[in-house]
């Protein structure tokens, strides 16, 4: 009786599991690049660690293969991607084929992520220049001034190779995190839990960006020289004139704006971010996302219109300050941060930016907010200089005389309607 008490025992966690145990899950939206936080552990005992971990059940559904990846670069790049890849799944692993396989496969799967650097020596040493808290604890808790054994080095480099190669490990499908199941890090409440491998757990992001989807960033080709395995590598030695420097955290633009525009072509009606669709169906009020660059909003308006043979964008930075619908008001043009006019029927297409928030490198390229004053025959130019007490700071007024300048055409946007832009003048300086 008392070895079937003792065997049956209810599971005792200690508060701190308790606490772990209740913390909420939070989905991140399609809209919403999740962050990648530095790996911070929670101070629990193993026991108490290994007893929550277990508590947590695995996610359902299907956890299917990542795709195969390829190498693109020269044999340089090639030769770096290679040991930093071997490092990585030698100093995780240790002494485990198996476990070095999977860990190969999560930071392939970062490269192809839009939330993680986009190459494997930026996967693999991001946020290094940390004491704590880098994303994979060997590259700043003091662990690479043990020297590897050479059998050990050499098939950390083969199963490296065999990754870069397109060699997948399967089990762990799209994991993008792990952590053995003695610890806790902060993160692992809010992901869903697809595996394990040996004492290894295997996650990946909740929602849309833990689906294949959202893996479709192109890596770079060019990877950087990372000193501080140079006495592992002759590939990370004195770095040749056209090295590529690590830059850590970076993401790339481009796969963002990508992955987002993609989960957005599977919202109801088409919607993508904030988006506005107004009643013309060819008319797009959007909040531009902070974590794409300016330079990219062209290409993200372009893939918002679709095939549309006439489309317009407008965006604006400031969520609260983007209309619901057309027309605008004189405050609402005046916020705009971003405007987007196709229209192939007459070959035009034309993207013009704010430039009092983004500077341009070519003035045409900036939009001129105006708006006409009904009474009298005054234009407010909010892009004209303050003038002294003879004149009103940002008012000219309007003349027929080229001499003098011409009034700049006004876009007159209106609901369901094409704008419609006055006839071309003479060219005239304006004052």
């Amino acid at each position: 009786m008392p070895a079937l008490v003792v065997t049956t025992a209810p599971l005792v966690r200690s508060e701190a599991a308790a606490r772990l145990a209740a913390r909420p899950q939070r989905i991140v939206p399609a809209a919403e690049l999740p962050p990648v936080e530095p790996t911070a552990f929670v101070e629990i005992a193993r026991e108490d660690a290994q007893s929550f971990n277990a508590t947590v059940p695995f996610a359902t559904g299907p956890n299917p293969a990542a795709r195969p990846f390829r190498f693109g670069g020269g044999p340089d790049d090639l030769a770096r991607a290679t040991d930093c890849l071997a490092a990585g799944v030698l100093y995780e692993a240790g002494d485990d084929a198996v476990g070095e396989r999977a860990v190969a496969q999560v930071v392939l799967n970062r490269l192809h992520h839009p939330a993680f650097p986009k190459t494997v020596c930026g996967v693999v040493f991001q946020g290094q220049e940390r004491s704590t808290g880098c994303q994979f604890t060997f590259t700043c808790d003091g662990a690479l001034r043990r020297q590897p054994s050479e059998g050990g080095w050499r098939r950390a480099r083969e199963i490296a190779a065999a990754a870069l190669a397109g060699s997948v490990y399967k089990p762990v499908g799209y994991a993008t995190h792990y952590h053995t199941d003695w610890v806790v890090p902060y993160w692992s409440s809010s992901l869903d839990k697809i595996t394990n491998v040996g004492t290894h757990l295997f996650f990946r992001w909740t929602g849309w960006w833990g689906t294949p989807p959202a893996f479709n960033r192109r890596p770079s080709p060019s990877e950087p020289v990372v000193s501080k395995i140079a006495y592992l590598s002759t590939a990370h030695g004195a770095a040749p004139d056209d090295a590529v420097p690590l830059a850590p955290e970076s993401t790339d633009d481009t796969a963002i704006m990508d992955s987002m525009i993609a989960a957005g072509a599977t919202a109801p009606e088409g919607r993508f971010l904030d988006q506005e669709i107004t009643p013309d169906r060819d008319s797009f009020l959007i909040t531009l996302p902070a974590n794409i660059a300016p330079q990219l909003w062209p290409a993200l308006a372009d893939k918002t219109c679709g095939k549309r043979s006439y489309c317009k964008v407008l965006g604006w930075t400031d969520a609260a300050r983007t209309p619901a619908r057309l027309p605008l008001n004189t405050a609402q043009i005046a916020g705009m941060s971003f405007s987007y006019l196709r229209d192939r029927a007459v070959g035009v297409e034309r993207q013009l930016w704010n430039c009092r928030e983004h500077k341009r490198p070519v003035p045409a390229q900036c939009m001129k907010v105006q708006a006409f004053i009904p009474a009298g025959e005054l234009l407010i130019d909010q892009a004209a200089p303050a003038r002294g007490p003879q004149g009103l700071g940002g008012v000219r007024r309007r003349s027929a005389d080229p001499a003098i300048g011409a009034p700049s055409p006004i876009l007159k946007i209106d609901e369901g309607k094409r704008p419609v832009t006055p006839p071309e003048t003479s060219p005239a300086a304006t004052p």
